[in-house]
């Protein structure tokens, strides 16, 4: 009895919480998947705004579970280190949102969470205070808590890198900062001892989608001085190549400026993040995939 207890107790102790909720007085009663909010079409909306998408707030780099029924996301002011916050679906009802600590302060800042596709790991990208030594981690699922989070053993993180993504096939998606290049290391029984260039153009944030039928990314517009990040398409050609970057046109991308995209594990729907607060500080936003599926319609009749 006494190996139970102290293993309960460890179980839920592993994930460090706030005292706080996420910036709300009173958690609103939330249901149904994506935390109880009403889908968008064509045009992006906030996602969740006083709920996730609060003011002052940069909110970035989203990921849900395969269910749906968990949400994790990057959040911080602009004098704070980044963090994680989490909410699950419980009982029909979403949890108030909280900040999670997966390595437990052995790294100031943690960011970028993403969650497998299985749901039985979440990498996330972990920083100093100053955002040097990026690094990437991950924790593995205990029945209801994870593990402590710890470091990847990869030659990925002989580098400066950032913003896991794992395609549904194992593979390890990720920007390497220092080469300023999306790389991937294919997966080998769970470990990733090989890296290799993926062969596109420009971009970062790299995300590649559910089907693996394309990979979005944010750039800088070239084509038009006005504008700062735009996000772009890949798509998979016949052959495995990576078509040429397509943008996504002015309904997704605005002068303010678009970034760290990401795609629902269902393939439904995009987020990204658009600068359009005060002082370019961030709100989520999302948009049916729609607008990635006529793009690519249209791609593929030229």
């Amino acid at each position: 009895m006494k190996t139970i207890c102290i293993s309960i107790v460890l179980l839920f102790s592993i994930l460090a919480f706030s005292s706080n909720s996420y910036g709300q007085d009173e958690f609103p009663v939330l249901e149904g998947p994506y935390l109880g909010q009403k889908p968008p079409g064509l045009i992006p909306e906030v996602f969740a705004p006083g709920i996730v998408s609060i003011n002052g707030k940069y909110e970035h780099g989203i990921s849900f579970s395969h269910d749906l029924d968990e949400i994790y996301f990057t959040a911080h002011k602009a004098d704070e280190n980044a963090a994680i916050y989490f909410s699950k679906l419980e009982d029909k009802k979403w949890k108030p949102i909280q900040k999670v600590n997966f390595t437990k302060g052995k790294k100031a800042q943690e960011m970028h969470p993403f969650i497998t596709a299985d749901s039985k790991r979440i990498y996330l990208t972990t920083a100093n205070s100053d955002w040097g030594d990026n690094r990437i981690w991950y924790a593995d699922r205990l029945d209801n808590a994870w593990s402590n989070a710890i470091k990847l053993d990869s030659p990925i993180n002989d580098d400066d890198v950032f913003f896991p993504v794992q395609a549904n096939n194992g593979d390890l998606y990720y920007f390497d900062i220092s080469k300023r290049k999306t790389y991937y290391a294919p997966n080998d029984n769970g470990s990733f001892p090989e890296i290799k260039p993926v062969e596109m153009g420009f971009g970062m944030h790299a995300f590649i989608s559910p089907s693996q039928d394309y990979i979005v990314v944010n750039a800088r517009n070239n084509e038009d001085v006005e504008r700062k990040n735009d996000i772009y398409v890949y798509f998979k050609e016949k052959d495995g190549t990576w078509s040429k970057p397509i943008n996504l046109g002015s309904t997704v991308n605005s002068n303010f400026g678009e970034a760290v995209p990401s795609v629902t594990p269902d393939g439904n729907y995009l987020f990204f993040s658009r600068y359009n607060e005060e002082g370019r500080v961030s709100n989520l936003y999302w948009v049916s995939t729609e607008i990635i599926s006529k793009l690519k319609r249209a791609y593929f009749k030229e």
